[in-house]
């Protein structure tokens, strides 16, 4: 059997409204429990055992970052596009969209109705990620092929970090869990 789909952590962006908000440092670098939110993220997808990319270099836009990782990797069997910015995302949530990827095209997390990531894309999807660019990211595709919605019990496929609030909720709710869990 073939790995499964490669994940794509996308970590170009330059996190413009996490310094509007107050943030001291990138986005990607702010401490969450003590290590950086793309430390958490990076878990995540080490938990999964996936094979992964890691796409850091200088782009204009999500839809060229995309497009740079996914000509990284063109030999992968799908890809599951990561933003950086989702530290509380669960191994377990990658595996099940994995798992997802065998039987469609385009597979999108939801939680509680919110379409989430990591958004899975299939072979056949290929040559329109290889040459997406601009800011829209890879919307164009998911409306392109009929998406799969696959609701997911995690509330990390739909909490990103774009603000300091936002990084003080993803605070709240790891606290809770660690207290939950102690």
């Amino acid at each position: 059997m073939p790995p499964g789909p490669t994940v794509l952590v996308l970590a170009s962006g330059r996190g413009k409204r996490f310094l509007a908000s107050g943030g001291q440092t990138h986005k990607l670098r702010a401490l969450l429990a003590g290590r950086s939110v793309l430390q958490h993220t990076l878990q995540a997808v080490r938990d999964s055992g996936l094979p992964w990319h890691l796409e850091q270099g200088p782009h204009p836009g999500m839809g060229d970052c995309i497009a740079a990782a996914v000509r990284a990797t063109a030999d992968a069997t799908a890809w599951l596009v990561l933003p950086g910015d989702l530290p509380l995302l669960r191994g377990t949530t990658l595996l099940s969209i994995a798992a997802q990827m065998a039987s469609h095209d385009v597979v999108v997390p939801t939680y509680e109705g919110r379409r989430g990531h990591p958004v899975g894309f299939g072979r056949n999807c290929r040559q329109e990620l290889m040459h997406l660019n601009g800011e829209r990211g890879a919307a164009s595709v998911v409306r392109a092929y009929a998406a799969s919605l696959l609701p997911v019990d995690d509330i990390g496929a739909v909490t990103d970090i774009d603000t300091v609030a936002d990084l003080e909720r993803a605070e709240a709710l790891l606290a809770a869990w660690q207290k939950g869990a102690g």
